[in-house]
């Protein structure tokens, strides 16, 4: 699915970013002092998405329907973008980038300029989960769409025919049931989607999970050396690293395909692939569709435990926000309200809803069934927000992009020079050194 580009995109180069700052102004839209969130819920309202399906699917549509049952006097319409988080980029140097859109790669300290406040969090606290991400210097900015759990989507039937009883817990555990998919059938033990590049951004969404640390980000952003044994990034890329060092990923990297990808996992041709949870639906979907049984999928937790117990993070996908620029804010602000509440749109993704009080969807009944615990990061401290980002862009290592991890990949099959040591002991010198200067 093309929409979940978005997943890969969340940091953006430190040249963009100062296009941003010095090509987009910072007034407000119509320059009508009525065009409030606020005010009167009406106009016309363009959803700019990364969900392209939704759109070629004519779901968005439904349920813009059934939101002009409310609201009668809004026109909404839709445009969905393939490659949403650079082309966004783009179009955020103008004042034309929608009235609804999904945030993206933009500093903390940028939000003021391009995104109209939605109020105090303080006062979204009670409702909603995952306000952190979209929220600075107290003030709310946007609404997370919904909430993805991080782990490994599975196939069932292929563990079950190579005698994996148990799911793992460890890498050591992980290799060890990998080995039993290659030995004992002809799936692959473990798909990178390598060319697409953005599937392998999703593991870094454990990050935190591995160590029961909700500061993570922080505690990252601070470390000078965070490819050292006893991190997340140490256990992230670490087994990314032995897997295919290992063998137990697909023969030609080069070569993967992600829409294929889901319809070989769904079909037992693909025993693995490290995902968000919003990918469960998807790949049943794709196993349904291509004669297998949806109950064949299923979802573990990141193979690493703390005493015993582990843990899965769940964060936001997408903020939904208005536009600085909009002329109908209070449609667009509307629309956000409505869509994340009452559209269905989680319970029909299997994504956690964004709301405190909803139920966790049945994607996840394989986590409470094996004691996974659920855990949330916790919002930087004042004047940190953007640490992380900035350590990221100055040390050229792209937490949230595919480039470094396809080295350690190329590193890993032999296609490039080194080792895991030698690798990790780049990155930690690369990253040692922005940290000393950005952080220090």
């Amino acid at each position: 699915m093309a929409s979940r580009k978005a997943m890969a995109g969340l940091v953006v180069a430190a040249t963009t970013t100062a296009l941003l700052l010095t090509s987009c102004s910072s007034g407000g839209g119509s320059g009508d002092a009525d065009n409030a969130i606020d005010g009167e819920v009406k106009g016309d309202i363009k959803v700019v998405t990364w969900r392209t399906d939704l759109v070629e699917d004519g779901t968005l549509e439904a349920y813009a329907e059934d939101f002009n049952k409310e609201y009668p006097d809004v026109k909404v319409t839709f445009e969905g973008i393939t490659d949403y988080a650079g082309e966004m980029l783009t179009r955020m140097s103008t004042s034309n980038y929608g009235d609804v859109i999904g945030i993206p790669a933009i500093q903390p300290d940028q939000y003021e300029q391009f995104l109209e406040p939605l109020g105090d969090t303080a006062d979204f606290e009670d409702t909603y989960r995952f306000l952190p991400a979209a929220s600075y210097e107290g003030t709310q900015y946007g609404i997370a769409f919904g909430g993805n759990a991080n782990g490994v989507v599975y196939n069932k039937k292929i563990f079950e025919a190579a005698g994996v009883s148990e799911l793992p817990t460890s890498e050591d555990e992980w290799l060890d049931a990998l080995q039993k998919v290659k030995d004992s059938t002809e799936a692959v033990p473990m798909y990178t989607n390598y060319k697409d590049g953005w599937p392998l951004t999703q593991s870094f969404g454990n990050l935190g999970g591995i160590t029961n640390d909700p500061d993570a980000p922080i505690t990252l952003a601070e470390d000078p050396a965070p490819w050292t044994e006893g991190t997340d990034m140490y256990a992230i890329d670490g087994l990314l690293y032995e897997t295919v060092a290992a063998g137990l990923t697909e023969a030609d990297p080069l070569t993967t395909n992600w829409e294929q990808s889901k319809v070989d996992l769904g079909t037992g041709k693909i025993a693995t692939m490290p995902l968000g949870s919003w990918a469960i639906s998807q790949i049943k979907q794709a196993a349904e569709d291509n004669g297998a049984s949806a109950d064949d999928i299923g979802f573990m937790a990141f193979p690493a435990n703390v005493d015993g117990t582990q843990l899965a993070v769940i964060g936001g996908d997408y903020n939904l926000a208005v536009s600085k620029h909009s002329k109908s804010k209070a449609a667009a602000w509307a629309w956000i309200q409505w869509v994340v509440s009452e559209s269905g749109y989680t319970e029909t993704q299997g994504m956690v809803s964004p709301l405190k009080d909803a139920p966790l969807p049945e994607s996840l009944a394989d986590f409470e069934a094996a004691g996974v615990e659920l855990m949330e990061i916790n919002a930087a401290p004042a004047g940190k927000e953007g640490l992380l980002n900035e350590v990221s862009s100055d040390s050229q290592i792209d937490l949230y992009g595919p480039i470094y991890r396809q080295k350690l990949i190329d590193v890993a099959r032999g296609a490039a020079d080194g080792d895991k040591a030698s690798y990790f002991a780049e990155l930690n010198e690369r990253w040692g050194a922005s940290v000393e200067k950005l952080a220090g």
